[in-house]
């Protein structure tokens, strides 16, 4: 059974977290004040898993270097004010789904971003050069992953983007949104992820895959 690594257990780990054990995935989760303070998510996402029919998973609590270490795939979805504690060599080799948006009234000023010299993912990248990263589940509401997924083929079924510059990590992104019922657009390098950032028309609004298309091209920086 595939391993999951999350490093961060906000609203948007929280919900990944719940969704990939829903989906048959071990998921040992992390966050910045230690294993024990996620006792009461752990205890409720084990009880939600024992009242599913079908295959599930398992959701421990663990320390950061612990989840990376345990992960055959990982997910940062931390403050991007945070990411230099993220761990680096237990990530090493692997795929890394990277959420990570820059709110400067939280992170503090990033002059690379502010002058439009890097993106968040770029980032995340950078402090993790021997992962492969991909941008993924940044521009979706929280509350809205495990709420409006659909099946493959429904009319109108909502899009999300990636962006990457590994192949097989793109390849694992868009796996994952299919299972949680989402189509996947491609914008294609890390390098073009602005695209999808906070304050541009694709960011956290409801849309299929063609306007999710057209947003990414209204895109300005």
């Amino acid at each position: 059974m595939t391993t999951v690594g999350i490093i961060g257990a906000g609203h948007i780990g929280s919900a990944l977290a719940e969704g990939l054990a829903r989906r048959g995935y071990d998921v040992v989760i992390a966050n910045s004040r230690g294993p024990e303070t996620l006792d009461d998510l752990v205890g409720r996402l084990s009880a939600d898993e024992a009242g599913t029919s079908g295959s599930s998973g398992s959701v421990r609590a663990a320390t950061a270097v612990d989840a990376a270490q345990a992960a055959d795939w990982a997910i940062v979805t931390v403050p991007l004010k945070d990411l230099a504690d993220v761990p680096v060599e237990p990530l090493a080799g692997k795929i890394v789904l990277d959420t990570n948006n820059y709110y400067w009234e939280r992170d503090g000023r990033i002059a690379a971003l502010d002058e439009k010299r890097a993106t968040t993912t770029g980032l995340a990248q950078a402090h993790l050069p021997s992962s492969r990263v991909v941008k993924a589940f940044n521009h979706i509401p929280a509350a809205d992953i495990l709420t409006t997924g659909s099946p493959a083929g429904t009319p109108d079924r909502r899009a999300l983007a990636i962006a990457s510059d590994h192949a097989d990590a793109a390849a694992l992104a868009a796996e994952v949104y299919d299972a949680f019922g989402f189509d996947t657009v491609d914008i294609g390098s890390v390098g073009e992820s602005w695209r999808v950032e906070r304050d541009q028309p694709a960011y956290v609004v409801r849309q299929n895959a063609d306007e999710l298309r057209e947003n990414l091209a209204r895109a300005t920086r």
